[in-house]
This record gives structure tokens, sequence and C-alpha cells, in this order.
């Protein structure tokens, strides 16, 4: 398992991630709004502004404040720091 910082100290499951997206398009806003309505959004932006959305394969939604550029790093990170078999 390998966790990633999305923020504040929170940690999300590198292996498990399907996709992080800009909240800023309409289908993005409707599929927060959606996940919200079926207990499935977690938001760990402590009142800041949303900056990235970050997609489960379990279809949990998780809100970051993070910039999108920012995760990309830390998941690029993750992936290169991992020992070849």
């Amino acid at each position: 398992m390998k966790l990633i910082n999305i923020g504040f100290g929170n940690f999300i499951n590198a292996d498990r991630v399907v996709a992080a997206v800009s909240p800023d398009s309409a289908p993005v806003k409707r599929m927060i709004q959606n996940a919200k309505e079926t207990g499935r959004l977690i938001d760990v932006t402590q009142g800041r502004k949303t900056l990235s959305v970050i997609v489960t394969d379990s279809e949990h939604v998780v809100l970051s404040y993070l910039k999108l550029e920012k995760l990309g790093e830390r998941f690029s990170e993750e992936t290169l720091a991992e020992p070849e078999v």
C-alpha cells in the first residue's frame, strides 16, 4: 500500500485512485453533488477552496485544496520511488 499526502496530514491509498481532476467543469460538479447525496464525499480541504478532486475505485470522491500539479508530482514521486522486482 502506497500512501500519498493530500494535504493537512491526510493520506490516500495511491493504489485505489482512479483519477485526479479539476473541480471546475459541470460534470465534475455533478459528480461531487451526487457523491454528497449518497454519502461518498470526503472533504479534506478544511474550509479552503477545492482545487482538485480525487476519484477512487470504490466511487468515493475526495476534495483536496492541493493543486492538480502538486498532486501529480506527489503521485509521480511515489511511482519513481518504487523498487523494481
